[in-house]
């Protein structure tokens, strides 16, 4: 038994909001336990009937909207607005599922020569996911949603910051009719997550957070042959090309980067803009996001919140400075302010490039990387020189071009063109390189945690 507790602290006031017991990991064994004994008897309910509680959770996330949004406003800074919108999304989840679920996850008839067949999409019983704080619903709801339809237990591991939010979830789920225990919310270290992943009746591993906590996982998983899906952030470029609506360009990398605090996987956060552009882009942007002032996140009005804790905030800080250091050009920024709360500016630098944190690394806050192209080939290669591949983004007038680039150049996982979005229900959400595998959402996510089991039958 371990003396450690978790504290939430309300990142606006520093404040505690709750403390909560770490698990025995007699109490871990149980809640894994429980979950796939319901596991056993779920995975016998029909498709048709699975889709109907996961519907009723969608109704179910709804009616708690202003209560489940206020509750992550508290824990990690997000604007109100953005988490109404949160649940609004996981809500849309939940319908796209319901409906496509039974659908995509349907036997499947094959002709094979003088012999009937045909496939399945069996459970294969608990799936583990391990989670972060930046979306306390939506990062929960988009692994555990899909792997239910399928006829799966989950387990969750939630973010500390956000201990409230997962619990909160846990019970919208088993007052829509999910099974008791069948979704286990464990309040464990980092040593009794190692177990948890290599426990038996655990059979799979999604894990969304750094590329560095990323492969610790994947290494224990690998120990014991199970399957992982892993979603490990990115510094996403937007490209400005030649032809590019100047003003739609800037307005919409002003909010891609700043939407939810700038804390996304998917933010964009390189803006690569060709000479011919790169002056008025840096221009108009630093107008436009000198222009956003730090308040209260509970208030409607509020464009920009404090960061999730004082360590998140100390490390943005500590980038943007080596970022200085080393070349970049603090246009907009940059100074932490003297106040109660952990926020941090919106923050542009410029004449951004290699070797420097702003080009190399991902900035996990509302500070934008601004680097200059020759020309359009030129941007191409740049948005591709990163470790990462999770998201991107074109601003071209043509869109034909645009659409080439994004499907045979652009190397991440999503590419959206003359836009900035973060998610979609039915198309598939991932990366590459660095930000991980696999895909979550669409008919593909519904299939990441299945059995594809094939059966023939003799004539």
């Amino acid at each position: 038994m371990t003396d450690k507790r978790i504290m939430t602290v309300n990142p606006l006031t520093e404040k505690v909001i709750e403390t909560y017991a770490i698990m025995s990991d007699q109490e871990v064994d149980a809640t894994v336990r429980k979950s796939h004994d319901a596991f056993l008897d779920w995975r016998l309910r029909s498709l048709e009937d699975r889709a109907r509680v996961i519907a009723a959770i969608g109704d179910k996330l709804r009616e708690k909207k202003e209560d489940f949004a206020q509750l992550m406003t508290q824990e990690v800074g997000k604007l109100i607005g953005d988490s109404r919108d949160e649940i609004d999304l996981c809500a849309a989840i939940c319908d796209y599922t319901a409906k496509a679920g039974p659908v995509e996850l349907a036997d499947d008839q094959r002709e094979v020569d003088g012999a009937t067949a045909f496939v399945t999409h069996s459970p294969i019983g608990v799936v583990y996911g391990i989670q972060p704080w930046n979306f306390p619903a939506y990062q929960a709801v988009r692994y555990s949603i899909a792997s239910l339809m399928a006829g799966n237990g989950v387990l969750l591991k939630h973010a500390e910051s956000c201990t409230g939010s997962g619990i909160f979830l846990r019970d919208v789920y088993e007052s829509a009719g999910l099974p008791q225990g069948l979704f286990g919310v464990l309040r464990i270290t980092h040593d009794q997550s190692d177990e948890v992943i290599q426990h038996e009746l655990v059979r799979g591993v999604t894990m969304t957070g750094s590329d560095k906590a990323g492969r610790h996982i994947a290494a224990k998983a690998g120990e014991v042959v199970k399957k992982t899906v892993l979603e490990l952030g990115s510094n996403d470029a937007y490209l400005v090309l030649d032809d590019a609506d100047l003003e739609l360009a800037v307005k919409t990398c002003v909010a891609g980067r700043i939407y939810n605090n700038g804390e996304t996987c998917v933010n964009a956060k390189r803006f690569i803009v060709t000479e011919k552009n790169y002056d008025a882009f840096v221009k108009a942007y630093a107008e436009q996001f000198e222009a956003i002032a730090i308040g209260d996140p509970t208030e409607d009005g509020t464009k920009l919140g404090p960061l999730v804790t004082r360590e998140q905030r100390d490390k943005l800080h500590k980038q943007v400075q080596e970022s200085v250091e080393k070349g970049a050009k603090l246009v907009v920024g940059g100074q932490v302010p003297d106040r109660k709360g952990w926020f941090y500016p919106a923050t542009v630098l410029a004449d951004v490039a290699p070797g420097q944190a702003a080009y190399d690394d991902e900035l996990f806050g509302p500070a934008a990387s601004i680097i200059r192209a020759k020309d359009d080939d030129d941007a191409m290669r740049i948005a591709n020189d990163s470790r990462y591949g999770l998201g991107g983004g074109i601003f071209s007038k043509d869109v034909e071009k645009a659409k080439k680039l994004a499907a045979t150049f652009f190397d991440t996982g999503m590419v959206f063109i003359n836009s900035f979005d973060v998610a979609t229900p039915n198309l598939p959400f991932g990366g590459v390189k660095n930000s991980g595998y696999g895909r979550e959402h669409g008919p593909e996510g519904l299939k990441e945690f299945v059995n594809i089991k094939s059966i023939k039958i003799a004539a």
